[in-house]
């Protein structure tokens, strides 16, 4: 059954992938309409999310900013397929990156380099990483996709500029693996996941709300004394993102337990804030928020 789904869905994506722009936003306008008022995806959740995060705002500004969401969420999602036959200098002009020197500095000092993300803006896109002159061998971290037919969609997608895909359950082995051979790598990787309540040992406020995060970026950069940076992603304009790199720590290990995380959460709250649609609110990122803290737990 997940092959034949596959075999179905694939022609349609391949033939979107070869539109010319003009005609591919068009038709993702298309899609748009359909998932937002027909289908309905997840709207109940990103209503509770929006009314949970925004209470002080009115009825109307939430429904302006789900509308928003969903319009950039669909778009976000063809983009990825759009990605399958992009050129390298499609790419680099469709997702700018500012300061590649901060990287590049970081770089000099033979440091590997933890790129922490969020579901925010283009997170897709980030293999343009790969078409700018680095020391870095550049990994992605993501989460298999359970349809394996689809999953090796995905992977052959991101490997398209020699990024090397990683699923997070690999993740920790190669970079230990990477920094025992004295690889100097990069690792991009979305940290703003809900984790499962019985691995909740770690709770802080996110958007206001208190909830069990991961900290696993910081327990890394710690264990492998790695710099920590923070992608900057904003929307330009439809189509058109530009990303800045925003080093969080690059000592990990003079810095107190937490500080590296809360950073983090700092950085992604504040673009949440001033532009709310590009956030991913069909994520279920609050779902524990009334679960009892374990009593081994620590807030920060």
């Amino acid at each position: 059954m997940k092959r034949i789904a596959y075999l179905a869905a694939y022609p349609l994506l391949w033939t979107l992938s070869r539109l010319p722009f003009w005609l591919f936003y068009k038709v993702s306008d298309g899609v748009f309409w359909v998932v937002y008022h027909v289908v309905g995806y997840r709207r109940k959740t990103v209503r509770e999310n929006l009314e949970l995060v925004f209470p002080e705002k009115s009825q109307k500004q939430r429904d302006e900013i789900q509308r928003e969401f969903y319009r950039h969420m669909v778009d976000m999602f063809l983009e990825m397929i759009k990605s399958l036959h992009m050129s390298d200098s499609q790419l680099k002009k469709r997702f700018r990156i500012t300061n590649m020197e901060e990287l590049n500095q970081i770089g000099k000092t033979g440091k590997s380099v933890l790129l922490a993300c969020g579901h925010y803006a283009s997170y897709e896109w980030v293999s343009a990483l790969q078409l700018h002159e680095h020391p870095f061998t550049s990994f992605g971290v993501y989460k298999k996709i359970k349809n394996p037919y689809f999953d090796r969609l995905v992977r052959r997608i991101r490997k398209r500029y020699e990024t090397q895909v990683v699923s997070s359950t690999e993740a920790i082995r190669v970079i230990a693996r990477n920094q025992r051979s004295g690889l100097q790598g990069i690792y991009a990787m979305i940290a703003d996941q809900s984790p499962k309540l019985q691995g909740a040992n770690f709770w802080t406020d996110f958007m206001g709300i208190r909830v069990p995060v991961f900290v696993g970026t910081e327990t890394l950069a710690r264990k492998y004394d790695m710099a920590v940076v923070y992608l900057h992603v904003e929307k330009v304009k439809r189509g058109h993102y530009q990303a800045t790199f925003k080093p969080l720590t690059t000592e990990p290990q003079k810095e107190a337990p937490h500080v590296i995380t809360r950073r983090y959460f700092d950085h992604l709250e504040d673009q949440i804030r001033k532009e709310p649609a590009f956030y991913l609110w069909t994520h279920k990122r609050w779902k524990h928020r009334h679960a009892p803290m374990p009593n081994r737990a620590t807030t920060f």
